[in-house]
Order: structure tokens, then sequence, then C-alpha cells
């Protein structure tokens, strides 16, 4: 299954897809970089910065500056991937930044309920400006 990950909710997506890969599916998520994370700028960006800055720079924990891979850390969060069944279906989960080209001209599916317009206010950021306040690089 190909889910296009533009203008849906980073959480509603992250379970969806954490479900479907639990039962045994795999899938590719393409534009993970257009994903949106609900709430005020200043909150969200507060939220990462302070995840980001944590431990020493030498040492680590180092927090991810890539959309695609933070998304795909946000969905194993929701999966049991300390066991068995939590790994192998964090394995059948790939994240693309755009579209590659070996989706080009595929049908991509959406998740309905996670479209932005079913949030009550249109306060969101996109994970491509997330990465961008962390200091990540576009291409």
């Amino acid at each position: 299954m190909i889910i296009d990950a533009k203008d849906l909710i980073v959480g509603r997506l992250g379970a969806f897809v954490a479900k479907q890969t639990l039962l045994g599916e795999k899938i590719d998520i393409v534009n993970s970089e257009l994903a949106v994370v609900s709430g005020t700028k200043a909150v969200i960006l507060k939220r990462f910065k302070q995840r980001a800055d944590r431990g020493t720079p030498a040492k680590g924990p180092h927090y991810i500056r890539s959309a695609d891979r933070l998304l795909k850390r946000m969905i194993r969060d929701m999966l049991p991937y300390k066991n068995e069944r939590g790994k192998t279906a964090f394995k059948n989960i790939k994240c693309w930044k755009g579209i590659p080209p070996q989706f080009e001209g595929k049908d991509f599916k959406t998740v309905p309920g996670a479209v932005v317009s079913k949030l009550p206010n249109y306060k969101y950021l996109s994970l491509k400006d997330i990465v961008r306040f962390l200091g990540g690089k576009l291409e």
C-alpha cells in the first residue's frame, strides 16, 4: 500500500499505519515532509527543540533532523517495537521524501480520518518546517 502523507495529521496517520503493519501489510509513505503536526507553532517548536537539546553533542542522544526518518520514528513509538511482532511490523514501513521514481504513475491512498481539514482550528506545522527549525537540510 502506498500512502500520500500530504496534509495528513502525523498522529492519526501513524496510528493507521501501525495498525496495518501489525496485520502484516507493507506500507510506503511518500511526501513525508508534507505531513503535519497539530498545535500552535510556539508549542510544537518548543517541544521539538527540547528533545533535540537533550544530552551533549559528543555523546548524544542525537535527535533526528530528517523529515522521513522523523516520521518513521514517530510511527515506531506507536508499535510494540521491543518485541518480535513489533520489529517485523516496523521493517514493513518505508518513508520517502517526495515521490521516488519507482512510485510515479501509481495509485496513492490516503487516510480519510487523518486529513488536516478535520482539525477544529487550523493551527498546525508541517514536518518540513520543524526539520528546518531544528537545523536539518532539505533537498
